[in-house]
């Protein structure tokens, strides 16, 4: 299995080769695969790795030594949907292969397939969320997006970045203003990298900017991913999206959020329930191995924050776009 390196982004194209799914589960973490829709596509492709290494005289045996797999993809980070959504799925495909009888080599090549299939659905689910975001974006704006959404953290056409993509294709003459997005800087390393071989015309910001030019009516509309969303329409994303959706309101400008229904949890009532991932506080007191903060300094690392549905415009999905209220919508299109 072969995983493009994220974190050596902007400076150099590397592909790690993935031969275990501990190894998987390790990049993972380490963010060398990151992005929602991507995770949870890493995610199948490991439960497929995993099994085919198992030795196993019974597809019960084989389904008992699977436990160890799906627990350790699973827990790998824990505030995307996607990741266990993946791996449960792959998990009940094990289960019903094991009910229908099938040998052990039988249902090897059934979760490869499965994994196949999540992948092949999460590249088209990205197309048709861009394909209906495209529609809100009108000629002459300027989107400002966070983090990065693009290709890269999708394995497919991207959620919020994929919509300014896609209105581009469509001749609309957009800016993108790009949030750096601290502390991992996904938004000047990897948007940027993104958007420019897009031919987007775009500009850098830190994430302080942004309400310097929202205030200055120079921003039309905030697009931005999720990594989980609740049943009520609270949604978890990069740590600063919710500071964006406060300013966004004050200012008076429209808030999106793009997102495939598989980061929908609509077990979930509200987004205090959605578990935030802390970080090391060495992303935050230094980048890339050099120090920035005094050596006794103490640091917070929250990965995401939530951002409460009041100050969300519209959730884009591959079934349509949600308007409030959202838990009617976001029951519509989990059908």
């Amino acid at each position: 299995m072969k995983l493009l390196d994220q974190t050596r982004l902007p400076g150099e194209e590397v592909y790690l080769e993935i031969a275990d799914y501990r190894e998987l589960a390790k990049s993972i973490k380490q963010m060398n695969v990151r992005g929602a829709p991507a995770i949870g596509v890493a995610g199948g492709y490991g439960v497929a790795l995993g099994t085919l290494k198992i030795e196993a005289a019974s597809s019960k045996e084989l389904l008992r030594k699977l436990q160890v797999v799906i627990k350790t993809l699973k827990n790998a980070r824990p505030t995307a949907r996607n990741l266990p959504r993946a791996v449960e799925r792959m998990e009940r495909v094990a289960h019903e292969a094991v009910t229908a009888e099938k040998n052990v080599d039988e249902i090897k090549e059934t979760l490869v397939e499965e994994a196949k299939k999540i992948h092949t659905e999460e590249a088209e689910a990205t197309y048709n969320i861009s394909e209906f975001g495209a529609d809100l974006i009108l000629s002459g704006a300027t989107v400002l997006t966070h983090c990065n959404t693009g290709p890269l953290a999708t394995t497919g056409y991207g959620t919020a970045l994929g919509v300014i993509m896609r209105a581009h294709e469509q001749g609309k003459e957009i800016t993108v203003l790009v949030d750096e997005t601290r502390p991992l800087l996904q938004g000047a390393r990897l948007t940027t990298w993104e958007v420019q071989k897009a031919g987007i015309p775009m500009t850098l910001i830190t994430d302080s900017m942004a309400g310097y030019f929202m205030g200055r009516g120079e921003v039309d509309c905030v697009i931005v991913g999720a990594d989980r969303i609740a049943a009520n329409g609270d949604t978890a994303n990069k740590i600063g999206t919710y500071t964006l959706a406060v300013l966004a309101k004050e200012n008076k400008v429209p808030f999106y959020v793009a997102a495939p229904t598989t980061t929908i949890d609509p077990s979930l009532a509200s987004g205090e329930e959605i578990p935030i991932e802390e970080r090391s506080h060495d992303e935050v007191t230094g980048f890339r191995g050099v120090r920035t903060a005094p050596g006794n300094c103490e640091a917070a690392n929250p990965a995401f924050d939530v951002t409460p549905h009041r100050y969300i415009t519209a959730i884009i999905t591959e079934r349509g776009i949600i308007q409030r209220p959202f838990q009617r919508g976001i029951a519509r299109v989990l059908g």
